[in-house]
């Protein structure tokens, strides 16, 4: 196992620009995952002069963070900020790299994250949580030899299923026929029209930072490009029309104007369960399955393993 001195992302990041110049000079194709912990709390761990430049900003929040927490979710915010500056460096320096080593035109850069985080909105914190804060992430994808040396921004619903299949697509390589996501290139090059209405998202089990104690609990739901609809083991939990409600402040799952959506949106999400095979169990019904061992509130004792 190998400790990184400092902060580990700037380091880390320095030996990820040793190995592609390593690379270059090979004149083979390579592939680099670099697994960057940062903007994840805690959020005060960024270097200070990065924190020192949002120490004096004023931070305007969401109007879904409630009034009892503003202060401390200020504070963390901050924090978070001072972590993506850092971050929005260290992308820099790598793309840096891979022009001087004339990389560029030929090298998939992908940057995206694996969940995003509530800081504050509905009086919640982390991850694994159904609202936008914390389902949506960021997906910038470069590729100058295919897509072009210009950006642009695409609403395309993508989820994390669809990156190996866009990724194998833009490489040369076959998709398997077992994969359950899409290749999105055809969409992005406008060969063909997106036709997916909506996306699943879903939690299995809450764990760690959204423990049953903490309100955590098994859902399933679909995102459309207006909708979010979700359903607990009890049955509709949450709609929202994210057209005319951005924040998500007006849960509609009882509104008698809103019974048509919701059950087209109920349709859709049991048509994406049935295409997974996704028989939508409690969670401890998976935990059996899959045989992972956990505290009595659902999370895996990692220092059992230390």
């Amino acid at each position: 196992m190998k400790v990184w001195d400092g902060y580990d992302v700037f380091a880390q990041t320095k030996d990820a620009q040793k190995y592609i110049e390593q690379q270059a000079r090979s004149n083979q194709p390579f592939i680099l995952f670099l697994s960057l912990g940062p903007p994840h709390n805690p959020y005060e761990a960024a270097p200070e002069e990065y924190k020192r430049l949002y120490a004096d900003k004023d931070i305007i929040l969401r109007p879904n963070v409630p009034g009892n927490c503003k202060e401390q979710v200020i504070k963390d915010i901050k924090g978070y900020y001072a972590h993506i500056s850092a971050l929005d460096k260290c992308v820099g320096d790598l793309q840096r790299i891979i022009r001087q080593n004339s990389l560029e035109e030929e090298t998939i850069f992908v940057l995206t994250s694996d969940h995003g985080d509530m800081l504050g909105s509905q009086g919640l914190q982390k991850k694994q949580k159904p609202w936008d804060e914390s389902i949506m992430v960021p997906f910038l994808l470069k590729y100058p030899k295919l897509l072009g040396a210009r950006g642009k921004a695409t609403d395309v619903l993508f989820n994390v299923h669809d990156i190996m299949p866009t990724l194998l697509s833009l490489s040369g390589i076959p998709i398997p026929d077992s994969v359950e996501g899409r290749d999105i290139i055809p969409i992005l090059l406008g060969k063909e029209k997106d036709r997916v209405k909506g996306t699943l998202i879903e939690c299995i089990t809450p764990f760690g930072e959204w423990e049953r104690r903490n309100g955590g609990k098994e859902y399933r739901g679909v995102r459309t490009h207006r909708y979010t609809y979700v359903r607990d083991l009890e049955g509709p939990w949450l709609l929202y029309d994210n057209a005319a409600d951005p924040y998500q402040m007006d849960n509609l799952v009882t509104n008698e104007k809103s019974m048509e959506v919701r059950d087209e949106l109920d349709r859709l999400l049991m048509q994406l369960l049935e295409e997974r095979n996704d028989k939508f169990l409690p969670g401890v019904e998976y935990i059996k399955q899959w045989g992972y061992t956990v505290n009595k509130w659902g999370t895996v004792d990692y220092r059992a393993f230390e």
